[in-house]
């Protein structure tokens, strides 16, 4: 199941929903709370620049196309 999930991440529909959803957190941030501006650029340049900040944790590389080449095994 966890791999599933990190399959996703690191593909191309979930780095475009991580770049999504933080420019979404970042719009609300600057209408309601600053801090959120913060929290929402993570997954922004999570997406942008292809790394997955959680797959150290699967034991996996963190940039994306490493993950893909190792799963891809």
């Amino acid at each position: 199941m966890k791999n599933l999930l990190i399959r996703f991440a690191v593909s191309n529909k979930g780095r475009a929903l991580r770049v999504v959803v933080g420019m979404m957190i970042l719009a609300f941030g600057f209408e309601v709370n600053p801090i959120l501006i913060l929290v929402g650029i993570i997954p922004l340049l999570a997406g942008v620049f292809d790394v997955f900040l959680l797959a150290p944790l699967a034991g996996l590389p963190f940039e994306g196309m490493k993950i893909r080449k190792k799963l891809k095994k």
